[in-house]
């Protein structure tokens, strides 16, 4: 199956969404060609929009229990997202889960860290952490392919589908439209593309996985084999991963750390949690 996954860096939505995400990795993992279309949230922010994203980032860890630190937009706020995006593009190029490992890289960066991840130097750092090619990265993200990879994501994103009208999973976009983040097309076979979007269940996404021909695997790794694959996780991450709802994934943890296998990462509101040996 190919899953196009419309989505942007600096998302408050899709980093609320990663539980769902990974859930359909492990689920659906080898059935799953994923694709991330990054469709641009904002070209350029001014200086009054941290009134309403501090609000709607801590609305969206409300909603999901991801950790967020919204100071970003009063110490150092992004000024494009458009940056992190073609980013994302470039590091694609030479990974193998397309781009993803370091997609998640910037989102924790943006949303948990308060880095300001739009130039140029600290893209190329971020590449170097999730141990990619540094230098071939630099070209990459210079490079015009990369520029109209990323222009072709604008257009898709902005090629709104009758299904999310239907919805109301409609935004405005620089004067346009675009579909809400995140959105799933997927498609498999000789079917129809069919939609879900950021704001439904994970058993929409579930649903549309299977209507495409999807397999879904019974088994779920425990937390170590999770944190193993993944790196770092929040604890909502590791429930639904783990199938561990409840209590029982934030018991886990703690009793993990307790033996010093894991160790949490303190977030303003929450952790991420990391094996205790890297």
């Amino acid at each position: 199956m190919h899953v196009r996954y419309y989505t942007d860096p600096a998302c408050s939505a899709s980093w609320a969404a990663e539980p769902a995400l990974r859930r359909l990795m492990v689920e659906f993992g080898p059935d799953l060609q994923l694709e991330f279309v990054m469709g641009g949230l904002a070209r350029e922010y001014s200086a009054g929009d941290a009134g309403w994203l501090v609000p709607e980032w801590l609305d969206a860890a409300d909603r999901s229990g991801m950790p967020v630190d919204p100071r970003l937009w009063n110490e150092g706020p992004i000024r494009s997202t458009y940056p992190a995006c073609m980013a994302v593009k470039a590091a694609a190029e030479q990974s193998e889960d397309a781009g993803y490992r370091y997609l998640r890289s910037v989102r924790e960066g943006l949303m948990c860290f308060r880095r300001k991840l739009d130039t140029t130097e600290a893209l190329v750092e971020e590449a170097r952490q999730v141990g990619l090619d540094a230098a071939r990265f630099r070209i990459d993200l210079e490079s015009h392919a990369t520029v109209e990879a990323f222009g072709s994501d604008l257009d898709r994103a902005r090629a709104v589908p009758d299904e999310a009208r239907a919805a109301g999973e409609v935004a405005s976009a620089n004067g346009g439209e675009r579909v809400t983040f995140p959105t799933l097309a997927v498609s498999g076979g000789d079917e129809a593309t069919s939609w879900a979007f950021g704001g439904e269940p994970y058993e929409r996404w579930r649903q549309v996985v299977l209507a495409a021909g999807g397999e879904p695997s019974e088994e779920r790794p425990g937390v170590l084999e999770a944190l193993g694959r993944f790196g770092r996780m929040a604890a909502p991450e590791v429930e639904a991963v783990c199938d561990l709802r409840g209590p029982r994934g934030r018991a886990e943890l703690w009793r993990l750390a307790a033996d010093w296998q894991v160790r949490p990462q303190r977030v303003l509101f929450g952790e991420l949690w990391e094996l205790a040996n890297i």
